[in-house]
């Protein structure tokens, strides 16, 4: 009676390992092969425009943590201006809150990148310039859906399969 009960269980087990034995495999071999994420990933970057904003700081009030710093000042035309702004990302959580408080709509974003990573905690506290968009640094459709449409689709591991099915 065990052998039954237990036997049955390891031949079905068996089975479908031998059935997945030859299937081609649908992993990646990161970093030579990537894949491209969600259009509206929050990446782990921030990314400021300097043109747009207009210094309110909304974003630094927004931030449940407290991890972006800016100081504004009255230009000569009696608008504000931002002296320095200062993002640390050893703090962020990246949640959001801060794109979605802008006013402008257009002044902050979260990046499209999701890799970055230091050696030293003081690299990850950016101000100014190193917060502008770059090469570098794209800028993600969480939030903007206009910015969304104009990344590549997601990579889909499911896609590489035979069938279009994770598990057939």
């Amino acid at each position: 009676m065990g052998f039954r009960r237990y036997g049955n269980g390891i031949a079905k087990g068996m089975a479908l390992t031998f059935k997945h034995l030859f299937r081609k495999p649908i992993t990646t071999q990161y970093p030579e092969e990537r894949l491209n994420v969600s259009r509206r990933t929050r990446g782990t970057q921030i990314i400021w425009n300097r043109d747009t904003c207009i210094a309110c700081s909304a974003c630094a009030r927004a931030c449940p943590i407290g991890c972006i710093d800016m100081s504004t000042s009255r230009g000569e035309d009696k608008k504000l201006k931002v002296d320095n702004i200062t993002i640390d990302f050893g703090l962020c959580i990246f949640c959001g809150l801060c794109v979605e408080a802008c006013p402008v709509g257009n002044a902050i974003f979260l990046s499209y990148n999701w890799e970055y990573a230091e050696y030293q905690r003081s690299k990850l506290v950016l101000s100014n310039d190193e917060l502008l968009y770059s090469n570098t640094k794209q800028v993600s459709g969480y939030y903007h859906p206009d910015v969304e449409k104009t990344l590549p689709e997601q990579t889909l591991l499911v896609n590489r399969t035979n069938r279009g099915k994770p598990w057939d």
